[in-house]
């Protein structure tokens, strides 16, 4: 017969032990309930999991499309995602972090997809978009880049554009399955503008977003511009030839009275005159609306946030979105509200 004082203390460790092995196993997914005060506190512990998603579902040859070149002054068939390319390279450094470039592709590409679905253009009506910037978005030609940056920078610069390019080949972002307005600048002042409070049209996805990145990331976050009361005023008069504004005191005659949810100027009193803070932006030629003014005894100080009309996506917002670890789709998600990405070809 074995020993009973061995068999007692097998009895007796397995006791113990059984309790916190099953204790152990169950931690994987258990509810911690600390109590307080004799009432627990129920805290779900779950694991930080990066979800992936994969927009590649269709495989197709990409159209090609009529652009306008302003610069050659003629119409040219071009396949988008070339064409696209050259817009990356025109709207965006290609130093930039490779997911900020995706997002700008992603949105580069819709806009064209939008402008095909609005129909012809009264200013290039032979041609879904053109070269010209301040109509559509900028261009710049794969003979254009490799004169002005030589082949170093194609090999480094321009297959990385190309990469973000073919990355996102034929994604779109949609807003009740039709391809969105995709409007974009530089920099936010910390948030960007509803659509209607700058352009005067609603677009559901166009709505202010905060955008606390520009701030850390963004040369362009700040500005500043010293004008003397005679240029100030001089300024306005030009715009406005009626206009009652004298140079002695300016803070009598100037106001501002009110801005919008994003910041911006969007009303403000100029002598007899009621002027929007973008016409202001335009007159004394400031980085963004995103304004305030301070006003001494011969000179004028401007202070600015922002860089660009602010509507959309921020595309230094963008690059910290994306230095921070965030995923194209989660960048274009956050900038154009209620939106899905679709993949066309």
């Amino acid at each position: 017969m074995k020993n009973p004082l061995a068999v007692l203390a097998t009895i007796v460790a397995c006791s113990i032990s059984i309790p916190i092995l099953i204790s152990v196993v169950s931690y994987d997914d258990i509810e911690a309930t600390p109590k307080v005060n004799s009432k627990p506190i129920v805290q779900t512990i779950k694991k930080k999991t990066k979800k992936i998603v994969n927009y590649e579902t269709v495989d197709k040859k990409a159209p090609v499309i009529n652009v306008y070149n302003h610069n050659l002054g003629k119409v040219q068939q071009m396949d988008i995602e070339e064409y696209l390319c050259g817009v990356l390279a025109g709207e965006m450094s290609a130093e930039f972090n490779l997911e900020a470039l995706k997002a700008q592709a992603v949105a580069a590409r819709t806009f064209v997809m939008y402008k095909e679905d609005q129909g012809k253009q009264s200013k290039h009506p032979n041609a879904v978009v053109c070269t010209d910037f301040k109509h559509c978005q900028e261009y710049k030609s794969y003979e254009y880049l490799k004169k002005k940056n030589g082949d170093k920078w194609m090999r480094n610069s321009y297959s990385k554009i190309q990469q973000a390019v073919k990355e996102t080949k034929g994604h779109i972002i949609t807003y009740n399955n039709k391809p969105i307005l995709t409007l974009y600048f530089s920099t936010s002042a910390g948030k960007t503008e509803n659509s209607e409070e700058v352009f005067a049209q609603s677009y559901p996805y166009l709505k202010s977003v905060d955008s606390p990145y520009d701030k850390n990331y963004s040369p362009k976050y700040t500005s500043a511009l010293k004008m003397s009361n005679k240029d100030f005023v001089h300024a306005f008069k030009v715009g406005y030839s009626d206009i009652q504004l004298s140079e002695n005191n300016l803070s009598n005659q100037v106001k501002i009275i009110d801005k919008s949810n994003g910041g911006s100027v969007e009303d403000i009193k100029v002598g007899n005159k009621q002027i929007k803070g973008t016409d202001v932006r335009k007159i004394l030629n400031l980085n963004s609306a995103n304004f305030d003014l301070s006003f001494k005894d011969s000179y004028v100080d401007i202070s600015v946030k922002g860089y660009g009309h602010g509507v959309g996506m921020s595309q230094w917002g963008a690059e910290g979105m994306a230095q921070e670890g965030h995923k194209y789709y989660e960048i274009l998600s956050h900038y154009y509200t209620g939106t899905e990405i679709k993949d066309l070809y």
